[in-house]
């Protein structure tokens, strides 16, 4: 392991993290949980379709996942995007304010959620013994092969047309959106490849988006991401950048997740950020999730304090996980134990 200097000043993510006793909980799979409360996504939008539909059951799903411990809670702006909006016959206009909504909506969840705190009216005992729990409201933004909707977010394959202006081009308008929207940070999500993160990084220094970000990589083998370069390499271009306060996994079989803490430990000091899928495998091909050998729902949070032992600080869930996964992992990093009957994801 090389030798690495520390920030002569802390990160707002340091200083978050402090607030929140050293590790912070993230939240989970959002999807999922539209489905659950009633919500049709099956739609080029997915859950980014129910901030024009039902709004409400948006609100929903964050003040499930903050009764059940998160510090960080995502907007469902994952595969928000004006290009795609505007497909579906809104104006630019009316798809720039719902991109602004959906930071509002998570905004007036973490003031729900606090007014409720106060009153009492709900037992936070496992959610932690403050009642003014830290809460960062992060702006999600997918990769362009989310928007696509194609299966290239899980390949990272965009084809030799697209490069690093078009990429940056893709973005642009978003993140300057999302930037002033009142999001605490922005997060980059699912980054299948090291052309979309350098995009990134050069969106971050451009005029107008002065917000900070944490980049979370995907990964299928626990060496690479899906376009085939080495985690090492596409953390190296987010550890470059000053914005970048956190560098992390996400969208990626709990298995693997050890391994590549390992690798980002080797090349950053900045936290480090995990919230693997629930284990499943999604096949694009046929828009399903196929369960994968080995893995266990009581597996994955076994592993959080191993994930902790290695150099991570954050912990959620992504695809297929739920208000259960990410209460039991609030649990283990409180000391307790979670109940086994409880890991229902």
């Amino acid at each position: 392991m090389g030798s690495f200097v520390k920030e002569e000043t802390p990160s707002m993510m340091t200083e978050f993290l402090e607030k929140c006793g050293g590790y912070a909980v993230v939240d989970g799979g959002f999807a999922t949980e539209l489905e659950r409360h009633g919500a049709d996504i099956n739609d080029p939008l997915w859950s980014a379709k129910c901030l024009i539909t039902s709004p409400h059951l948006v609100t929903k799903v964050h003040l499930d996942y903050l009764e059940s411990g998160a510090n960080i809670i995502l907007t469902a702006s994952y595969q928000a995007t004006i290009q795609g909006f505007v497909a579906k016959g809104l104006s630019v206009g009316e798809a720039e304010d719902l991109l602004r909504r959906s930071v509002e909506i998570t905004c007036e969840a973490r003031e729900i959620f606090y007014n409720r705190c106060i009153k009492g009216s709900w037992d936070f005992s496992h959610a932690g013994k403050a009642s003014r729990r830290p809460v960062l409201v992060a702006a999600s933004v997918g990769s362009y092969g989310a928007y696509l909707a194609d299966g290239s977010e899980y390949s990272g394959m965009y084809g030799d047309y697209v490069s690093k202006e078009t990429l940056k081009n893709f973005h642009r308008r978003r993140v300057q959106i999302l930037a002033i929207s009142g999001a605490n940070i922005i997060a980059f999500e699912t980054i299948p490849n090291k052309l979309e993160a350098e995009a990134y990084v050069d969106l971050l220094g451009e005029e107008g988006i002065d917000i900070p970000a944490w980049f979370s990589f995907t990964s299928k083998d626990g060496v690479t991401v899906p376009h085939g370069e080495s985690i090492i390499e596409c953390a190296k271009v987010a550890d470059s950048c000053k914005k970048v306060v956190a560098i992390g996994i996400n969208c990626t079989a709990p298995r693997y997740i050890h391994d590549l803490v390992t690798s980002l430990r080797k090349v950053t000091r900045k936290p480090i950020i995990v919230y693997p899928n629930s284990g499943e495998v999604y096949d694009g091909l046929n828009k399903k999730w196929i369960k994968s050998e080995g893995e266990s729902e009581e597996g994955f949070v076994s592993y959080v304090s191993r994930w902790r032992d290695e150099g991570a600080s954050m912990f959620g869930g992504c695809c297929r996980t739920t208000p259960n996964t990410i209460r039991a992992i609030a649990k283990v990093l409180s000391g307790e134990s979670p109940e086994p009957s409880k890991l229902k994801f």
